[in-house]
């Protein structure tokens, strides 16, 4: 017995030690970048656009943000639909079927492939072979097919967490089944779905490699034209670095995108906690 309880006190302390390391690493990043580029992040930066020789090295970025903005939000309108269906598919009707199995074994290949790969289809499809070329269009849709499985997954728990007597009292009473999904089931798994919607938005927001070569342009108006090109945060990120243009400005892009990712993952984490004490009660 003392051997056990020695055992299974360093285990709580090692994944104690692991959260708390996790916790660290994070606010060390968070503190660094404000260090680096909070100096430089006012209103001006926020609000103006790219500017100076090389472009980049002075202004702000504003149409960076507005062209982040517009691709989560197609990404959400493309994605949110066929996902949440999915999901209802998943949890509601066809929990032990073949069907679902395959759509289960399907949603998880998915989420596995690389990022890239899901740019360079969406580039040969839309831009190549539909004509779209370097668009809003085509990165919305990149980022749609990215972020589909976390929608889908992430739905499908949000459903499976809802209390199961529910659907057995429904069920005992001879209430249709699509009634009480949509009266009762979606109304207490609202919470969790909009939760992993947010994770999936804050997971498009920051896709580099999927927008590179399907939407994001160097210097764009990003007026959301669906077959315009798009500046966005990560790309102009990846250019101010790459290209050695602007590090302080480099360093503030950083900071933007990392307030915004903090900010949809903070109101992910309250929902899912809201979702918890509802299916508590």
């Amino acid at each position: 017995m003392r051997l056990r309880a020695i055992t299974d006190l360093f285990w709580k302390w090692f994944f104690w030690l692991s959260g708390l390391f996790i916790l660290l690493v994070l606010l060390a990043i968070i503190t660094y970048l404000i260090w680096r580029g909070g100096p430089y992040v006012n209103s001006q930066f926020i609000l103006e656009n790219p500017a100076g020789t090389p472009l980049g090295s002075a202004g702000g970025i504003f149409p960076a943000i507005k062209g982040t903005l517009w691709l989560i939000l197609l990404a959400l309108v493309f994605s949110i639909v066929p996902g949440l269906l999915t999901a209802i598919y998943l949890s509601e009707y066809g929990r032990s079927g073949r069907l679902a199995e395959m759509i289960n074994l399907l949603v998880q290949s998915m989420s596995g492939v690389p990022s890239i790969v899901v740019g360079l289809f969406v580039y040969a499809l839309g831009v190549v072979t539909l004509g779209w070329g370097i668009s809003l269009l085509a990165g919305g849709l990149a980022l749609a097919i990215m972020v589909f499985p976390v929608i889908v997954v992430s739905s499908r728990d949000a459903l499976l967490a809802v209390d199961e007597n529910y659907r057995l009292v429904a069920n005992s009473l001879g209430v249709a089944q699509s009634y009480t999904l949509r009266r009762v089931i979606l109304p207490r798994a609202a919470a969790g779905i909009l939760a992993g919607i947010l994770l999936a938005l804050g997971y498009a927001a920051g896709a580099t490699a999927p927008i590179m070569v399907t939407a994001a342009a160097i210097i764009a108006d990003s007026s959301g034209a669906l077959l315009e090109p798009v500046m966005a945060l990560p790309y102009h990120l990846y250019i101010l670095f790459n290209e050695h243009i602007s590090i302080n400005q480099a360093y503030a892009t950083a900071l933007v995108l990392v307030i915004l990712l903090l900010l949809l993952n903070t109101l992910a984490l309250w929902l899912h906690s809201l979702q918890e004490r509802i299916n508590n009660r």
